[in-house]
């Protein structure tokens, strides 16, 4: 993990001469999170995530310049991944709903251990987008609620509401 000032210097090498290298740093740093937090929207899919998270990078390099420092560099890179993830969906919706079928019936042949968590990993699955969005970052991926909010570019209220809505939805489908 970087340092605040260490993020700040390598986002300044960045931004005003271009240095790869630091970018490269700065990817190294943000890159398990970012996979995370894909992984848990792609319920999963490791070449979807792998690809989302390329995309994410490939676009916070060639906008680095536009980053304001309005919010934390984490926060920005969590919006264009989230943005990355909603654009495949909207343009893969059918593949999208096959996909969500697949992994239900994957979680049968598990472990008693594995399937717990599966139906956990499949109760995700049945919660809206932006419901599973507010869930893996505030559960999963620890944001605050506020980043949450930033990064779904949402009035907190409205977060804490789908965070609410969708743990009722959750706690309906484990306990069946």
């Amino acid at each position: 993990m970087l340092s605040k000032l260490d993020e700040i210097r390598l986002l300044s090498q960045c931004a005003l001469a271009d240095n790869r290298d630091a970018f490269g740093r700065l990817v190294e740093a943000y890159q398990p999170r970012v996979r995370r937090f894909l992984l848990n929207l792609t319920m999963g899919d490791e070449m979807l995530t792998d690809d989302l998270a390329q995309e994410t990078f490939i676009k916070a390099y060639v906008g680095i310049r536009g980053f304001k420092g309005m919010s934390a560099f984490g926060t920005w890179l969590y919006r264009i991944a989230y943005n990355e993830f909603y654009n495949h969906v909207r343009r893969h919706h059918e593949e999208h709903v096959e996909d969500i079928a697949r992994m239900g019936d994957a979680s049968t042949a598990a472990t008693d251990a594995i399937e717990a968590s599966m139906t956990v990993q499949e109760a995700l699955t049945r919660l809206g987008d932006n419901e599973r969005v507010a869930v893996t970052l505030f559960y999963i991926e620890d944001q605050p609620l506020k980043q949450v909010a930033k990064i779904m570019q949402m009035p907190e209220g409205s977060v804490k509401s789908l965070i609410h809505r969708a743990k009722g939805k959750m706690r309906a489908l484990l306990e069946k």
